[in-house]
């Protein structure tokens, strides 16, 4: 059947397009079960056919609600004799349905679907299928959870750009909030981050068009332009008024891994996982091992705001600081599918001291460094509780266009524990208030609309972990670096009792 499918997608054009695990924000090209019950007349159709020879049928309730949204296809279309699209629509549906996280009750996804098609009172028989088609799958996988979604053929060549480290754009991780856009995190040395651009900003209007009724997709429509083209964005930020920000948009070139030297300690800022981590991390690591020799007394790297990216690239991080043990796993619906990554003999800096730093920004591919290296005691861990994403998104290529960025799994730390919707808590919190309950509402996963929820409780209590304030450190460097400066003064104490003793609050340490 495999030999079948590639022939056939080959025939279309398709063959050799790879699917990709994104940890954050996705490897296999998983080709999930489909059935019968679409028409053999198209080219989608005749892959569909393809791939039918070692499937079931569908039960009758899914063939039911698959017709309930044929009706509603063919009162919209102008043209209802193309069922092309209606098929691409049903191949699309059965990936869904068989790779997804949960299983899903498929009336809840026929809604879904159905309401992406109708919304703003469009008239009956007024619209082209791939309108009708486009609409519904973006409604459909938006409802699923915060991190699936479809891509059209522009989004899905984006999403190709952004894992190779080079893209076009204003620099910023978003999602939707309220039904407005929300910042996840600005990429460093971007023009988002110059102009201002903080994690937690909620962006009301694009050139004076408000972001309200509005989805995702549509918002990142309004934000794309030329390079060199300027857009405005009215942000809204708590403490303060709405007020207008300019950026310039321009081709972003993401460096993956930054390094200096501070004093006797390596420092290596790593502000996503792409296609250029592995080499960014190797370089960097062979410059400070040069440069300090056996002077090396300690490494820090820096997970700050960075918002994750590939999965392997992440499992090559840890590696490069263990000498054994289990990295992290995934694991599929009802546990199904799961693999392990393991770190192969060989520590680049050889048992060196390190500290990772992590904020309320560290998701996904950087949570999985910070777990890994925290469980096996290679690395301190220091900062605020991590963002939470404990889910993998895996791109599923669709036959003439397109893709689906589908949940299909949740990552597990080596201590078998998924981190989805409870993060990574550091083993030293580094916080700006001494009281956590004053931290900003809704910053994490758990808080997005939506989200999977955590699988335990939270059991592990934050507030019994050693707390200092960042303004106790002090500064390093241009940006005047608390935390990296509480880093580096770790270092220079003889321990962590001398350490918190001198910079934690009475009582503490």
């Amino acid at each position: 059947m495999r030999q079948q499918l590639t022939r056939v997608l080959r025939k279309f054009g398709l063959g050799g397009v790879p699917g990709y695990v994104i940890a954050g924000i996705v490897g296999a090209f998983i080709v999930a079960g489909v059935t019968a019950c679409v028409t053999d007349e198209s080219a989608i159709g005749r892959v569909v056919m393809a791939m039918n020879a070692e499937t079931t049928q569908l039960p009758e309730k899914t063939q039911e609600e698959l017709k309930r949204f044929a009706q509603v296809y063919d009162t919209y279309v102008a043209d209802a004799s193309d069922r092309e699209r209606l098929d691409y629509f049903n191949f699309a549906y059965r990936r869904v349905r068989a790779a997804y996280v949960y299983e899903i009750e498929d009336h809840k996804m026929i809604d879904a679907a159905i309401a992406g098609v109708t919304k703003g009172k469009r008239m009956p028989g007024s619209l082209t299928p791939q309108v009708v088609v486009e609409g519904a799958l973006h409604s459909m996988l938006a409802a699923l959870d915060p991190h699936s979604g479809y891509l059209n053929a522009e989004e899905f060549q984006d999403s190709f750009a952004n894992t190779k480290g080079e893209f076009g754009g204003l620099g910023i991780q978003i999602t939707m909030e309220g039904e407005l856009v929300k910042v996840i995190s600005p990429i460093e040395d971007t023009p988002a981050e110059r102009a201002g651009m903080l994690a937690g900003d909620l962006i009301t209007h694009v050139d004076g068009v408000g972001i309200l009724g509005k989805t995702l997709r549509d918002a990142v429509a309004l934000m794309r332009g030329k390079p060199g083209e300027p857009v405005v964005l009215t942000v809204r930020r708590p403490g303060t008024e709405d007020f207008d920000m300019r950026i310039v948009r321009a081709i972003i070139e993401v460096k993956s891994v930054r390094h200096r030297i501070e004093g006797n300690v390596g420092y290596l800022r790593i502000t996503r996982f792409n296609e250029k981590t592995k080499e960014g991390i190797n370089a960097a690591l062979t410059d400070i091992r040069d440069t300090l020799g056996t002077n090396l007394q300690g490494v820090v790297v820096d997970l700050r705001n960075n918002p994750g990216g590939l999965l392997n690239q992440s499992v090559v991080v840890a590696d490069a600081f263990l000498d054994d043990g289990k990295i992290v796993s995934i694991k599929g619906r009802d546990g199904r599918d799961e693999r392990s990554f393991y770190a192969d003999p060989g520590d680049a800096i050889k048992g060196v001291p390190m500290i990772v730093l992590v904020n309320r920004g560290s998701a996904s591919a950087s949570e999985i460094v910070a777990s890994a290296l925290q469980y096996h005691g290679r690395a301190l861990v220091m900062g605020s509780r991590t963002f939470g994403k404990g889910s993998v998104q895996t791109i599923m290529p669709m036959p003439l266009e397109g893709a689906l960025r589908l949940t299909t799994a949740l990552y597990y730390s080596p201590s078998n524990q998924t981190l989805q919707a409870l993060g990574v808590t550091p083993d030293i919190m580094v916080v700006r208030d001494l009281d956590p309950e004053g931290m900003p509402a809704r910053s994490r996963e758990a808080d997005l609309p939506g989200a999977i929820p955590a699988q335990r409780m939270d059991d592990d209590d934050a507030n019994s972990h050693p707390r200092i304030s960042e303004r106790a450190c002090p500064t390093v460097g241009e940006d005047k670096d608390h935390m990296l400066g509480c880093a580096i003064e770790y270092f220079k104490s003889l321990n962590e009792a001398a350490f918190l003793k001198r910079y934690a609050p009475a009582g503490q340490g």
